[in-house]
């Protein structure tokens, strides 16, 4: 049975806490300097747009001699073009940097895309708008450098998570720790608001200060293994890491008994200091990880679910301001209470995950009564206290199972005893599954604008409805296969008694 949330935080050192800390405000700050962009949307495209409220030049040296655009519709269709060349770039980045990240130093992975990304963005939303430079072409591509540098960012801080927390409890601790990117997202919002009346090249201006400074505090002070305090994992978790029956029919088709002797050599294995130290082990390929059980699957689900979730992040506040006619910066605040459901979707669906000691039931649960939240907020009225209760529950149902397969679940792949010994798999894989939800999510968010422009909102969140029920297809061969398990266990235990 699962010990306490005490029992297993309180084998945990400050090393732990430390890890857990700055890992998690890494990504706190990365993902509040890309909610920038989504939350400054509209003033960007008044910026874009010919407008007798926009007085910083004249209609004809902005849009004619630059190139930008006639009417809201188009600055519109390429807000959501910039968000699909960002996910793509950010995809292809994510399966690249999660095979560097198993090769080279963690450490400096991270502080590169932190610092790099900050850089880029301060030149965009900043820079740009400082020097009156408006071109759609250098905005792509400094849009892509821009994913291609955070994608750096994502397996980098999962890994070290991974090598610092073991299987035990794994989704409460991640479930917990994957919050990170929704309250950079709070953080994102609050900070664009404040400073969005002096012009959205504030914004950027302060997001990207803020995460530079963090990636050199990263840099000086992150430890990325247990390793390098002379720590070891598997002995830091003690007893209860003998708890075999935890996500086993995701991560082998092994008996139980079988996993408790591999378990047991593991933990006698350290116990002899007298013994040489094995070398390193060496890090899986590409086609490998992507092979390993369960990891085609999640990623597939990813692509869907991704695919919603990122729809909320990039377009919400957007949506909340032309849809309901609030106030740009009332959008903005609004639209964190999605993150706020997020934070405790992860949290306590992490937590029964761990419990139950599988995955894909609570996914699956979750995933169903995420289509009915979706049904309902798309029928949300003009009022703000309802919608911020609806944005809410839809936030914890879609928000959450997004949470758990970046994060814990990704960990449980890249741990599992498919690997045959080799550890060096965790970044990958972490890359494979979010890299696959980013191109699903890429695709999406030019889809999204397309459709709106075509179809009205409605359409929009049929879709969603959609692509969430393909998350739960493509979990469906897990499901059944860990639904037999918890069946086979239990018909054991009144046997028994």
């Amino acid at each position: 049975m699962p010990p306490s949330c005490c029992g297993y935080l309180s084998q945990y050192t400050h090393h732990h806490l430390i890890a857990f800390l700055l890992t998690f405000f890494s990504y706190v700050l990365l993902h509040a300097s890309r909610k920038t962009f989504s939350n400054v949307k509209v003033s960007i495209s008044a910026q874009w747009t010919p407008s007798v409220l926009n007085e910083s030049l004249s209609p004809g040296e902005t849009w004619r001699d630059n190139h930008l655009f006639e009417d809201e519709k188009q600055a519109t269709l390429f807000l959501g073009a910039l968000d699909s060349i960002f996910l793509f770039s950010y995809a292809v980045g994510l399966y690249l940097s999660g095979v560097i990240g198993d090769r080279v130093n963690l450490r400096y992975v991270l502080c590169f895309g932190l610092c790099g990304s900050a850089a880029v963005e301060f030149v965009f939303g900043t820079l740009t708008e400082w020097l009156h430079i408006y071109n759609i072409y250098l905005y792509c591509g400094l849009w892509v450098l821009n994913g291609l540098l955070q994608s750096a960012v994502w397996p980098c801080v999962v890994a070290v998570m991974g090598n610092w927390f073991g299987k035990t409890g794994r989704g409460f601790v991640f479930g917990l720790w994957s919050a990170c990117a929704s309250v950079g997202n709070i953080l994102g919002a609050f900070l664009a608001s404040s400073v969005l009346k002096y012009g959205y090249e504030y914004a950027f201006l302060v997001t990207s200060v803020v995460q530079f400074a963090g990636g050199v505090v990263v840099f000086f002070g992150l430890l990325t293994s247990p390793k390098e305090v002379g720590l070891c994992l598997e002995s830091e978790l003690g007893p209860v890491e003998t708890d075999t029956d935890s996500h086993q029919p995701l991560m082998s088709d092994e008996e139980d008994e079988v996993e408790v002797e591999v378990y047991a050599r593991r933990h006698h294995s350290i116990q002899q200091p007298d013994e040489p130290l094995a070398e390193p082990p060496q890090a899986i390929g590409f086609c490998q990880a992507f092979c390993l059980p369960g990891v085609l699957p999640y990623s597939l689900a990813y692509a869907c679910l991704k695919l919603v979730n990122y729809s909320f992040f990039f377009w919400l506040p957007f949506y909340l301001s032309n849809n309901y006619g609030w106030k740009e910066a009332e959008a903005d605040r609004l639209s964190v209470w999605y993150d706020v459901g997020g934070i405790i979707g992860g949290t306590v669906q992490g937590l029964i995950s761990d419990f139950m000691g599988k995955r894909a039931p609570v996914l699956a649960t979750s995933l169903a009564l995420a289509m009915g939240a979706l049904v309902g907020y798309s029928r949300s009225p003009n009022d703000q206290v309802i919608n911020a209760a609806l944005l809410a529950a839809t936030g914890f149902f879609i928000g959450g199972p997004s949470n758990m397969i970046s994060s814990a679940i990704s960990a449980d792949l890249g741990r599992q005893d498919a690997l045959r010994g080799s550890q060096e798999a965790l970044a990958t894989v972490t890359g494979i599954v979010d890299g696959t939800g980013s191109m699903g999510a890429a695709g999406g968010q030019y889809l999204v604008s397309l459709i709106e422009s075509k179809l009205g909102w409605m359409c929009v969140f049929y879709f969603f409805i959609v692509m969430t029920g393909g998350s739960i297809v493509f979990i469906t061969p897990l499901l059944f296969k860990e639904v037999r398990a918890m069946w086979r266990d239990r018909q054991a235990l009144r046997r028994q008694l």
